[in-house]
């Protein structure tokens, strides 16, 4: 960690082999409310994996399904060759990471982080060898004394963190646990957080609903919503080609047009409300019902009645709103009907910012158009 460089030894010796963690078939209710529809997931070894997704779509439900807190209706879950399914939490050889991080207020840091093994009776010079070995790995030795309460936020994080890998768990399971930190220490702990993982080699899956986070530490994320994964992929993968609308719209911001589709002279069009249209690309998969979508970076805004050199046409559109931020200008544009938001690029080289109220053109090229259904 960044306030003591960890050594060698110390991730060597609380290093496992990874195991794969399977989740096959899983369904869960709670009364008549189903929480969890069909799961099925691979977590491969080693790997850093994300359940994301917004409040109540059933991803810390998942994850404590895996801890052993809850119990399935149907399905089972296995850590590497094992069915853990109807294992009790303590018999799973899991760690957990909780997002109020629960350390004990009256113990010291060493203490807090002895505790699971005290519960399971090692010897005193083998806790006592684990738990420096933990602290040096988080950077917290020199800490060893103090209590929760003389510590950061950042650094009773790192404790909680502490007290999870010196039992050794075979998986790392992470609940929200950047969410009590503020914006800019969560960016450093985040990526302290993957440096660890990484160090250990530690099969870890994490829960948020913040996609920043899960895209800047996770090899692969499992989108989440409504009790069903909706697609699992690497963070670029998502964002470059989403499954769906929902996908679309919670990875990143996304524009959505709807629109008809026709065919005027052997050429397919989307037309959209105001009548304006849109060639569809040659080859270009578009389901029944399917909406445009595009990123904001993707799009370029143009002066009113511009055409492309090629002849391709552009959108009418008219600035609503603007919104400077740094290296680009945010414009809210009406394109009929609807509302679009495109990023143009602001400096010396960059056009004159458009005012509200102006008129002005969208050009979306045909490798930024998304044809996605709900």
């Amino acid at each position: 960690m960044s306030q003591a460089a960890p050594s060698r030894a110390s991730a060597a010796e609380l290093h496992r082999p990874p195991v794969s963690v399977a989740i096959e078939g899983v369904d869960l209710s709670y009364g008549s409310t189903q929480v969890l529809k069909g799961i099925d997931l691979r977590i491969e070894p080693g790997e850093f994996f994300a359940f994301l997704g917004p409040s109540g779509c059933g991803k810390t439900t998942l994850l404590r399904l895996i801890a052993g807190f809850v119990e399935a209706q149907r399905g089972r879950i296995r850590l590497g060759d094992v069915d853990v399914s109807r294992l009790p939490p303590w018999k799973r050889d899991v760690g957990m990471v909780f997002q109020s991080y629960a350390l004990w207020p009256h113990m010291t840091v060493a203490k807090n982080v002895a505790f699971g093994l005290e519960e399971r009776r090692v010897s005193r010079a083998e806790i006592n060898r684990r738990v420096q070995r933990a602290l040096e790995l988080v950077g917290l030795e020199h800490l060893a004394d103090r209590r929760p309460s003389q510590l950061s936020g950042g650094q009773q994080q790192r404790v909680a963190l502490a007290r999870t890998i010196v039992i050794e768990p075979k998986v790392l399971l992470l609940d929200e646990p950047l969410s009590n930190l503020d914006a800019a220490l969560r960016v450093r702990v985040r990526r302290e957080l993957r440096e660890l993982q990484q160090r250990l080699g530690l099969t870890t899956i994490f829960v948020t609903h913040d996609q920043e986070e899960a895209n800047s530490v996770c090899d692969r994320i499992a989108v989440m919503n409504e009790g069903r994964v909706q697609q699992v992929g690497a963070p670029m993968a998502l964002y470059r080609e989403p499954a769906n609308l929902f996908v679309a719209g919670f990875l990143g911001t996304a524009n959505v047009l709807e629109g008809r589709i026709e065919a005027r002279g052997g050429q397919r069009l989307f037309v959209i409300a105001d009548g304006a249209a849109l060639p569809i690309p040659a080859g270009a998969v578009v389901p029944a019902g399917a909406r445009l979508v595009f990123r904001p970076q993707a799009a370029h805004l143009l002066d009113a009645g511009a055409t492309l050199a090629d002849g391709a046409p552009a959108l009418p559109a008219r600035v609503v709103h603007r919104e400077f931020l740094g290296a680009s200008v945010r414009y809210a544009l009406a394109v009929g009907a609807a509302e679009v938001l495109i990023d143009a690029p602001f400096g010396a080289d960059a056009r004159q910012p458009l005012e509200p109220g102006a008129e002005a053109a969208v050009f979306i090229p045909a490798e930024a158009m998304l044809w996605l259904a709900v």
